[in-house]
Order: C-alpha cells, then structure tokens, then sequence
C-alpha cells in the first residue's frame, strides 16, 4: 500500500503544478483553457534544455519560461485586445500541441541525461522520512515533490493571508470595484496569467523530465484537461488542489496496480479511469451552493474600463 501511494504522489505531481497555475489565473477573473498547451511547451523546452545543456536547473527556468510564454500570449489577447477567452484559451492549446510535436520531433525517443536523472532522483527528508507510513509515502520523494509541497503552503498563504493576493481575488470577484479602489487591474491579470502559465509549464517539465525520463510525442495526454477540471473540483482551494490532484494520480495508476496484482483488466479501460472520473467531479460540482465553494463572480468576464 506504501508504495502505491507514493507512486500516486509522484503521478500527482504534473496535475497539482498545472491545477495550481489554473487556479491563479481564474481566481484573477481569467478562464484559461490552453493548460494542455502550456504544459506541452514547458514539456518539450525543459527536456530539450536539459538534455543539450545537463543543467537541471536551467531545464526548470526554461520550462516554467515555455509555460510564462504561452500564457503571456493569451493575456495580451484576452487583457489588451480584449479577445475571447474561451478560443483563445483553446486555440492556445492547439498551438502548444504542434509546437511540442515539431521542435520535439527530432528528440523523439532520447533520455535525459544522467545527471539530470540523478538530480531529480528521490531523497529522504532527514527524520521526516522515517516517519511510519507517513515517511515513505510523502517524505522518500524527489525534489519536484518537495517544491510541490511547499508551492500549495505559499500559494495558500498568498491567497489568504497578503494584500496582494486581496488584490487579486478582488479582481477576480469585482473587477470595476477593484478598478475603482485603486488596483491596477490590467498588471493583476497580466502577472497572474504569466505566473500560472509558468506552473503549468513546470507541470510538464515533471512528465518529461522525471515521470517519463524521455522525450515522446504528446506525454501530457489530456492532463491539462483534467487540471482544469480539478480547479473545479477543489473550489478554487490550493490545499484541496493537492488532495485532488492526488486523488486522480492515484486513479491514473490504479489500472497498473490491479493488473501487477493479477486483475485481467484491458488496458484501455485502464485508460479511462482519471478521464471518466473527471466527467463524474464536474456534473457534481454544478451543485454547489456554498459562496466559498463559486468560481469568482467576474470569471471569464471582459472587462472595459469605459463601461465601468
């Protein structure tokens, strides 16, 4: 069971980077739907950085850039040109998936080098890791891991607990009210846009760097889908981002756990688990009621400062 659900949190890990990234961006009133595209291009750049340069920390800048990149793209459409979210979002994605198709294409079936493999190998907290069942399940992980964990303890806090995080959930909520207090709407949606562009960019990084330590054609396979629908899912909260995200690392690999076990189960119904539980979240979460548990009131809303 230990080592089940540590592999469950090892899958879980490109989810809560993309889930978290999402989540910025729509709690400062932007619907971005291009996640798969995003995590697409910090994918193919982090791999390709690290395997030309071995450095993995320029594999991690070059990923979370990727990922920065695409996601200024849709803020200067959907902020400045005021341009649909819902197709930009989506024609982002498509982009995303013919760029990592053709500059990966060439890199196809190549690993990682070694020392980038050994980077991200995983290691024991001191004392944490000897934690019964605990310790091994979330303290014998790589360094990705860690820097998820501490990345749901710093954007809760900046959420709830800083005025700048005020800022921007006031944007998201009220943005003419915002607008009027003195915040500068336009630099909130840009940064928070970018920033989460950066994460899901990272959260692709993970697949191709340490989950699958060589490059291949589409390694996302409709995560950033499922990443937008845990958003959902955990009510905009980046700690039950975590328990979600998770939740569906554990149904990504349970197919491969009961077959080891001797289960005849086919694999593309193995396939279908996280995708079909993903359809089950979303039609339950149309019923929520509680105002803690609604998306942002302006979400998605274009905002003309004219019209104020």
């Amino acid at each position: 069971m230990e080592a089940f659900l540590a592999a469950s949190i090892v899958a879980a890990m490109p989810l809560l980077f993309a889930t978290l990234g999402e989540l910025i961006t729509e709690k400062s009133g932007s619907l971005n739907l291009g996640v798969e595209g995003m995590m697409l291009m910090g994918a193919v750049i982090g791999f390709i950085t690290a395997f030309y340069t071995g450095n993995p920390g320029a594999a991690l800048l070059g990923a979370f850039a990727a990922g920065a990149g695409g996601a200024l793209i849709f803020a200067v459409i959907t902020v400045t040109l005021r341009g649909n979210q819902v197709v930009t979002g989506l024609t982002l994605t498509i982009f995303g998936t013919g760029f990592s198709s053709f500059v990966g294409d060439p890199l196809i079936g190549q690993s990682v080098p070694q020392a980038v493999q050994a980077y991200f190998a995983a290691r024991p907290i001191p004392g944490l890791g000897d934690i019964p069942f605990l310790g091994p399940v979330f303290f014998r992980q790589d360094v990705f891991v860690y820097l998820g964990y501490v990345l749901v303890v710093l954007v809760s806090i900046y959420l709830y607990k800083t005025r700048f995080g005020l800022n921007m959930r006031a944007v998201g909520e009220n943005t003419a009210a915002a607008d009027a207090s003195g915040v500068n709407v336009d630099f909130q949606k840009y940064a928070h846009i970018v920033f989460g562009g950066g994460l899901c960019g990272l959260g692709g990084a993970y697949l191709a760097l340490v989950f699958v330590p060589m490059w291949q054609a589409d390694v996302v396979t409709g995560r950033g889908w499922i990443a937008v629908a845990l958003v959902i899912f955990a009510s905009w909260n980046p700690t039950k981002a975590f328990f979600g995200s998770f939740l569906f690392g554990a149904l990504s690999i349970l197919g491969l756990r009961l077959q080891s076990m001797g289960f005849q189960i086919s694999q593309y119904l193995v396939d279908m688990f996280p995708y079909v539980a993903t359809i089950v979240i979303v039609i339950l979460s149309t019923h929520k009621n509680r105002k803690e548990d609604l998306p942002p009131a302006d979400l998605s809303v274009p905002y003309f400062r004219e019209e104020r």
